[in-house]
């Protein structure tokens, strides 16, 4: 090694460089661990208060997902996780939310 190189070497130990800093508020980690549960189930949302079908629907997507390794079920799986809670259809069809005037398409 040059005589040149040992030295900057040597400038460069010594310098102080700073370390980045933790910047967010003791009160930060106790939000984090509050917001968890709707982290976990939908972080697209803000202030929507989920029912308790909702949630126990979405964590049950959410268990599928994760034992399956799919990321992105297919709406047969999505049915086959409704039917392993229990759900199953005992009504007749009614009018599909958003669209007033339509009913659900019947089978085959």
């Amino acid at each position: 090694m040059s005589q040149s190189t040992d030295s900057s070497a040597a400038e460069r130990r010594k310098r102080s460089i700073p370390v980045a800093l933790e910047r967010r508020k003791a009160n930060s980690a106790e939000k984090r661990r509050t917001s968890e549960r709707r982290r976990q189930i939908d972080p697209t949302t803000c202030e929507r208060e989920y029912s308790d079908d909702e949630i126990e629907f979405m964590k049950a997507m959410d268990q599928y997902k994760r034992d399956n390794r799919r990321p992105f079920p297919t709406w047969s799986e999505v049915l086959e996780v409704l039917h392993s809670m229990g759900y199953r259809r005992v009504a007749e069809r009614t009018t599909m939310p958003g669209l007033p005037s339509q009913t659900p398409p019947k089978k085959g």
